[in-house]
């Protein structure tokens, strides 16, 4: 999966700032790495929000052979905003990839390691 960043101008931290998101990112969405071609990932600064939540992170996300995939998250810095939209993005893959791999009729715990009376 490769994972391109990019900020605005008003959003502080440059190579250091990106160098860590990019490592957190692939830590975070590892277990999707095998259908995801590409992450986009670019933090704002929307104007001033009166409720204190400027900071705004959007991921796009490229699953191989579907269409792309957007999430965004508003929060206080840049952290929270990145968590937000990595855990709304979560929830869209587990909803499209969870269900396709995680098959229903497998053995439950009854019929696990043979029989009961051995």
């Amino acid at each position: 999966m490769q994972i391109q960043i990019s900020t605005d101008r008003t959003v502080p931290g440059g190579e250091e700032l990106i160098r860590h998101f990019e490592g957190e990112l692939a830590a975070q969405l590892s277990r999707f790495s095998d259908h995801i071609t590409r992450l986009e990932v670019h933090f704002s600064e929307e104007s001033a929000a009166a409720d204190g939540m400027d900071r705004r992170c959007v991921l796009e996300a490229r699953p191989t052979g579907r269409r792309t995939v957007a999430v965004s998250h508003h929060a206080g810095s840049v952290a929270e905003a990145c968590r937000g939209a990595v855990h709304k993005l979560e929830s869209v893959l587990e909803g499209v990839y969870g269900r396709r791999d995680h098959h229903k009729g497998g053995d439950s715990i009854r019929h696990q390691g043979g029989s009961a009376g051995s």
